[in-house]
């Protein structure tokens, strides 16, 4: 039975100082989107239980958190076929359904190309383990409205200036198109109804490895004579591989990733033919980003222009970028008292709290950020945990008629 004061599983609180880090890498990440000419939105967390499980969520659907309906009788359960029949809200899995929802809404209102930020929690209902939690953030930009690889283009700049900013080292953006895997799979004759299966399994080659794959593509009635070589020849896959045209390779869509990659010289763009994206609705260019010393992607993306259609009932043009948010925050190193500053008063004890709080107010209508703590016994203890906190200076208080001027301000070290 869990202790009834943890989180639920799955699910963390954090402290000051986590959440403080959390906040700095947010910025960065915001404040580098926004200056590539994104706009921020903001949509429910729950979105209705229809259309999250439209099929446009792929395998996440099967992870979302229902939402029941509200009054339901004993009449109402027993007539309930399926666990979904009770429910008619659900928490969102990801940010593109309501990206795609939100721009059916809005378009009027919009620019021809939107460009929208969106970092945001979501929560599946996944088995907790390292780095893969229940409840956890997503930042995405996403532009709508551009069918061109322009759109590609920004989406990998802009991404690629966080992952500088952030100063992470030795990351590549792992590429591909799902004209690529669509031939691939017509070279190994996948039935057309067994191809969002194949790729499914395709998907979990660095998990599963070769043999792992071969068995469950046999399973699904792919014949697999060879298989095994082959797959092990795209795993070795480069930029290079286009030299030879195997038959395997849409040329075309090849072509549009050497333009993407000679566009973009300092993004480290590296052309992975087993590169998926397990999500259904992508439709051309998919990406991940990856870091030489972790076995999973930091974040991904791709082209994925049938989506806003099923809403609006015509096709408009997207793609989009995700960060894993959860996993870069531990990666990220920030300076040394990467706080965001603050001046803590420590008062005696027996000092008027009006006169106190009307000294604090003076200096918070000067711009600063101001803690009024009593001055403890053990002094040291009482600065290093302030200085976690974030605060750089701080000022001792034995008289609450004191002005500002008159404050003796030194430095938390």
């Amino acid at each position: 039975m869990p202790s009834p004061v943890t989180p639920a599983r799955g699910m963390r609180d954090f402290l000051p100082a986590e959440k403080r880090r959390r906040d700095l890498v947010l910025e960065t990440i915001r404040s580098t989107y926004r200056s590539f000419g994104f706009d921020e939105i903001e949509t429910p967390v729950v979105e209705d239980s229809g259309r999250l499980h439209a099929g446009l969520g792929g395998d996440n659907e099967k992870l979302a958190f229902a939402v029941m309906k509200r009054g339901l009788d004993r009449e109402a359960l027993q007539a309930a076929d399926t666990p979904l029949d009770l429910a008619d809200l659900g928490l969102r899995f990801d940010l593109t359904v309501p990206l795609a929802r939100f721009y059916a809404s809005h378009r009027a209102t919009l620019p021809t190309v939107f460009r929208s930020i969106q970092i945001a929690p979501v929560w599946r209902a996944e088995r907790p383990q390292k780095g893969r939690y229940r409840q956890f953030v997503q930042c995405d930009i996403d532009i709508i409205g551009e069918p061109s690889a322009m759109a590609e283009i920004e989406l990998l700049s802009a991404t690629s200036a966080v992952v500088e900013k952030l100063g992470l080292v030795g990351t590549t953006i792992r590429i591909n198109d799902r004209r690529i895997l669509q031939s691939l799979l017509r070279h190994w004759s996948v039935p057309a109804d067994r191809t969002e299966t194949a790729l499914v399994i395709i998907d979990k080659l660095d998990k599963i490895g070769v043999d792992g794959v071969v068995a469950e593509l046999e399973g699904i009635g792919v014949p697999t004579e060879g298989l095994a070589a082959q797959l092990g020849e795209l795993a070795g896959a480069t930029w290079r591989t286009g030299e030879a045209a195997p038959a395997w390779l849409d040329a075309a869509a090849f072509a549009d990733l050497v333009a993407l990659r000679d566009a973009l010289p300092e993004a480290r763009l590296e052309f992975d033919p087993t590169l998926v994206r397990g999500m259904g609705y992508y439709t051309g260019t998919i990406f991940e980003i990856a870091h030489p010393d972790f076995g999973y992607s930091l974040g991904g993306g791709g082209r994925y222009d049938g989506m806003i259609g099923r809403f609006l009932g015509s096709d408009v043009p997207a793609a989009g970028f995700s960060l894993g948010f959860e996993r870069l925050v531990d990666l990220v190193e920030l300076p040394e008292g990467g706080g965001d500053g603050g001046l803590v008063l420590l008062y005696d004890r027996g000092l008027d709290p009006v006169a106190l709080v009307r000294l604090q107010g003076e200096l918070v209508a000067r711009g600063e950020r101001v803690r009024l703590d009593r001055k403890a016994k053990n002094l040291t203890n009482q600065l290093s945990g302030l200085a976690g906190l974030g605060y750089s200076r701080f000022a001792v208080v034995r008289d609450a008629g004191v002005s500002a001027e008159e404050l003796e301000v030194r430095e938390l070290s």
